[in-house]
């Protein structure tokens, strides 16, 4: 049986609310349609809340003056040519997303051209999520707001200026907004995740923040988590081994399921604070159990007067308690004790 699908809006309307976790795909299905549903098959397993494609229309977001960042594939000449090939038609992306909802996944896509947004506004997207390349886009922004979904904005590759101003504009709209750290890096070094970042948006824009991951590991999430992410955005893919831009940066499908048990521990910490001396209250039979009771060191005769020579301590903690030996200094034994006796004060005069 399917996990119910999550409403993402709940990041806005319920603080409580359990972190929303998306396994970013992009382009690990290299263009596949049938590895694009395999993916959200394997995803649903992972305990994921979403599962997030990019959507791409060459002749409406390339031309020929777009060039390689990494030139990573032999098969395609040029970048029009590569996404050319990651495209899928309405009917397609139409059948995942409806596999993905069956899965109890939220289907998300980020556009790359107008035509794409329209495309995917049609489908009944629950929020756009905005590329680090597309934050001062307007024509982007203005077609994301009119539909009056929640906007998810990276930050990746822009100063604080474009993104105050983007968010702004969001909020003057009245639309729900939420900011993602993220480091354009594949993979992301730890010294370059920002991780204080959380905290600092936090505080700048007062909606959810999120951590958009790529150095490869699940430790980064956790950690954002432990700050108070409310998003989590890390790829996903098969293997590490596999064909594609993004795969060092990503999860296997195995990595992501035991991120998300560990994100889902975490925040049951989070939600678990301790009282110190209460905890220590319900431990008291433990605490007789595991502690130690003061023995006589050796056979002692009546009278003796008690020093820390002639005491020694053993397990359990029932007779008198090895934390107040200083209380027995001094006192005389009213009768013979033998060795490794548990003294008790109607021993003591």
């Amino acid at each position: 049986m399917s996990q119910p699908l999550r409403d993402i809006t709940d990041l806005w309307t319920t603080p409580a609310a359990p972190s929303f976790v998306i396994a970013e795909v992009a382009q690990a299905h290299d263009g596949s349609l049938g590895s694009a549903h395999a993916y959200i098959d394997a995803v649903a397993k992972t305990g994921a809340d979403a599962i997030k494609f990019q959507t791409h229309i060459a002749a409406e977001e390339s031309s020929e003056l777009d060039t390689w960042r990494v030139k990573f594939s032999k098969q395609d000449a040029t970048r029009y040519d590569y996404w050319k090939r990651m495209e899928f038609t309405e009917p397609q992306w139409i059948e995942l997303k409806q596999h993905a909802e069956a899965k109890g996944l939220v289907f998300l896509s980020s556009p790359f051209s107008l035509a794409a947004i329209r495309l995917l506004d049609r489908l009944g997207m629950s929020a756009w999520k905005v590329a680090s390349g597309e934050v001062t886009n307007r024509l982007f922004l203005d077609a994301m707001i009119a539909t009056g979904k929640p906007v998810l904005v990276s930050s990746g590759m822009s100063y604080l200026e474009e993104m105050d101003a983007t968010v702004a504009l969001i909020k003057a709209a009245k639309s729900p907004v939420a900011v993602f750290q993220c480091t354009t890096a594949y993979p992301c070094p730890p010294e370059k995740i920002g991780l204080n970042q959380i905290t600092e948006l936090q505080a700048r824009y007062g909606c959810p923040i999120g951590l958009s991951d790529h150095s490869g590991t699940p430790y980064p999430s956790l950690a954002a988590i432990a700050l108070g992410a409310k998003l989590i955005e890390v790829h996903i893919a098969f293997s590490k081994e596999m064909f594609g831009p993004d795969t060092t940066a990503s999860l296997t499908t195995q990595e992501f399921a035991q991120m998300v048990e560990g994100i889902r521990f975490t925040e049951k910490m989070l939600a678990s604070p301790t009282v110190k001396d209460a905890s220590a209250e319900t431990m008291e039979p433990l605490r007789k159990m595991f502690g130690q009771s003061l023995v006589a060191a050796t056979d002692l005769e009546a009278g003796t007067v008690l020093t820390r020579e002639n005491l020694s301590c053993r397990k359990p903690g029932h007779g008198i308690s090895a934390a107040n030996v200083e209380s027995v200094f001094g006192k005389k034994l009213k009768h013979t004790v033998k060795a490794a006796q548990f003294l008790s004060v109607d021993d003591l005069e």
